[in-house]
């Protein structure tokens, strides 16, 4: 391995290890605003931050190799995982979502979890922008996979704010359960287009 290939495979852990940090503070912080305002989206939100971690760690195991090219029954089990995380994500939001609109539950305004998924945004669109242009670079297919992770849960994000912030100021408390569905409809798109094709052992 090269030192430019080093220094990449180097600073794509490091991003790898920032997201697992953010998400794992993540879980945390929004299901206690969410408990507190009574907000399931906020709740979801902070659970659906385990599945990430989960996509992330599986990319750490896959740039584990260091040193060393990962071999395509490597990336290919990476590729699997990473799916297997969008699709088990794609599962939350949705039946989350159709239970929120089944029961109607209306949240309380959450000025503070409307200030947290704007920073949340931020930070997780900027991470994913690095990682695909380092897995581009690498060529490491997981990683890129796991970008769109990354992106999805900054517009999970995004949908979750605005549809607290139509709840605070007109009480459409069903934009909420719909924007995760939304979401929810895209996530499963990546778990059947990031699912590897061909045997064990070729590459994707």
């Amino acid at each position: 391995m090269t030192s430019t290939a080093s220094r990449l495979h180097e600073r794509a852990r490091h991003l790898q290890f920032a997201t697992i940090a953010w998400n794992a503070a993540e879980v945390f912080v929004t299901v206690g605003l969410g408990i507190a305002a009574n907000s399931l989206a906020l709740v979801a939100f902070g659970l659906d931050s385990l599945i990430e971690v989960f996509a992330s760690l599986v990319v750490v195991w896959h740039l584990g190799a260091f040193g060393s090219v990962p071999s395509d029954e490597r990336t290919d089990r990476a590729l699997r995982l990473v799916a297997i995380a969008f699709g088990a994500l794609a599962i939350s939001l949705l039946v989350g979502s159709g239970r929120g609109l089944a029961r109607g539950t209306e949240a309380d305004s959450s000025i503070a979890g409307i200030a947290y998924l704007g920073v949340t945004a931020v930070v997780m669109f900027t991470l994913a922008r690095w990682k695909r242009r380092v897995g581009v670079a690498l060529d490491a297919a997981p990683l890129v996979s796991e970008a769109s992770v990354t992106f999805l849960d900054g517009l999970l994000a995004v949908a979750i704010l605005v549809a607290l912030v139509l709840n605070t100021a007109f009480g459409w408390w069903w934009a909420d359960p719909i924007a995760a569905a939304v979401v929810g409809a895209l996530a499963v798109r990546e778990a059947v287009t990031g699912w590897p094709r061909g045997g064990p052992g070729e590459a994707s």
